[in-house]
């Protein structure tokens, strides 16, 4: 079994939490330990789970991430109003071939999507986001993943698999259960011209870091879609997180991070959230226990919501364009919109639903003026589900 592999919490770490206030996350997760062994998943909301694996790294790693480091700044941190229960499965340690550490992640992920809990993966290497997307075979058909990043990651045509890479052997790799890719934050120098006209040509989405950073918020609807979220820190700028020479002097900020964490907690379609690449300093430390705290505390203010569903609780919107009617839903609730997208799948069947797709405000008011959301084009040319 998987599970067998992970390695249980430092007894240190277990000491610790015992000077803590009772209030401190530290005494409130349950935890994989050496004397008491795994905690019961039932009922638990999330699982955190470390991976030391960093064989594919792009940039070889010179030092392990220091995990206990990173679980020591979360434990410290204090729990929020929530009714959440968080588990601490333990780390998954390399094993005798990358393939062999693959394996065992998108086993245990797979085991915790069928149990309904969130698995939050703390990672060495972004790779790892490849046996996440793995673990969703035989359980979803079409996987939505983004990638909060300043890069793409397709990486040479010739090369199997690294941090750099991992997305090419996602889109090229069978089964194929990958329905949108996002890229949230790239930096264009970062990024061939051959790779942005790839995305386009996929009808992928991809936002630049000065797009996010000026309007926080346009976050929100691409994350809402997501199965999958995958941040790489490299995304931050160096100042924020550490002086290596694998940051940049560009990126988001440590608020700016944070709030992309909290609206992929809110979102209801989160099963795999995972933060990689840290280095092993105690600004990244301290940020990756803070993303993590974000990302609880948004799941705590989820809402499952759908116009499809129940109506009564949204209002309709009609926007006649060029070429056909716009159809747009704002929930009464939360103030959310959708806009139906009408799909190539939904003929054929009996039910004839249209998808939605999660959009903006300001989405309906271009569709008002005549200019048709790019997002919208884009799953309309897919066959959006």
């Amino acid at each position: 079994m998987a599970f067998d592999f992970l390695v249980p919490v430092d007894d240190r770490l277990i000491a610790h939490c015992e000077l803590l206030p009772a209030q401190a996350l530290g005494n409130k997760i349950h935890k994989h330990t050496q004397r008491k062994g795994l905690p019961v998943l039932a009922n638990a909301s999330f699982a955190i789970i470390g991976v030391n694996e960093s064989r594919n790294a792009f940039e070889k790693k010179t030092e392990t991430l220091d995990l206990f480091e990173v679980r020591r700044q979360l434990y410290k941190l204090m729990m929020g109003n929530w009714s959440n229960t968080i588990v601490d499965l333990g780390d998954i340690n390399e094993g005798e071939a990358v393939a062999d550490t693959y394996f065992v992640v998108k086993e245990i992920v797979a085991e915790l999507i069928e149990e309904d809990v969130v698995a939050i993966i703390i990672g060495a290497t972004q790779d790892i986001t490849y046996p996440s997307y793995r673990a969703f075979d035989g359980l979803r058909s079409m996987v939505n993943l983004v990638s909060v990043d300043s890069r793409f990651d397709f990486g040479d045509a010739d090369e199997l698999i690294s941090s750099h890479s991992y997305l090419s052997k996602i889109i090229t790799d069978k089964p194929n259960n990958l329905f949108n890719f996002s890229n949230v934050g790239y930096q264009s120098y970062f990024c061939a011209q051959e790779e942005i006209d790839l995305m386009e040509h996929l009808f992928f989405d991809a936002y630049r870091l000065g797009e996010i950073s000026a309007n926080i918020t346009l976050a929100e609807p691409i994350l809402r879609n997501a199965h999958i979220v995958s941040i790489d820190l490299r995304s931050i700028k160096a100042s924020e997180i550490s002086m290596s020479e694998n940051f940049s002097p560009n990126g988001f900020n440590g608020k700016e991070i944070c709030s992309i964490a909290r609206y992929a907690g809110i979102s209801d379609k989160v099963n795999v959230f995972g933060i990689y690449e840290g280095e092993n300093t105690p600004q990244s430390f301290q940020l990756t226990a803070q993303i993590i705290w974000y990302f609880i505390e948004g799941h705590n203010y989820r809402v499952k919501e759908s116009p499809l569903v129940k109506s009564e609780d949204f209002t309709k919107f009609i926007v006649p364009t060029d070429d056909e009617d716009l159809i747009f839903h704002k929930s009464n609730l939360t103030n959310r919109w959708w806009v139906e997208v009408p799909t190539i799948l939904s003929s054929h069947n009996k039910s004839n639903i249209p998808a939605l797709l999660s959009c903006m405000e300001q989405d309906y008011f271009d569709a008002c003026n005549q200019i048709i959301p790019e997002r919208w084009f884009k799953a309309y040319k897919k066959g959006f589900n």
